[in-house]
């Protein structure tokens, strides 16, 4: 029960982040954004380490990396427009 609790937690903060996408209140070129999926992502996939599930377990990671690299990269812009 507690692990199904985790993963609707991080099922609600990506549907958030996608709704306040869409409602321009979120850019989709900043840190938050993409952390907030990684969270998401993350507290889905422990929730499926109880509840196994190829296919989700994999667009999880996909979700995850993805959502990590766009960190490093907003982080990367913001550093390069500071110069």
């Amino acid at each position: 029960m507690i692990f199904d609790i985790i993963g609707l937690i991080g099922v609600a903060l990506i549907l958030v982040v996608y709704g306040l996408v869409h409602a321009d209140r979120m850019d989709v070129k900043r840190v938050p954004f993409s952390a907030f999926n990684a969270v998401g992502a993350g507290l889905i996939l422990i929730s499926l380490y109880v509840d196994y599930n190829l296919s989700a377990v994999t667009i999880e990671v996909a979700w995850l990396l993805i959502s990590v690299y766009g960190i490093f990269a907003a982080l990367k812009r913001g550093k390069a427009s500071e110069r």
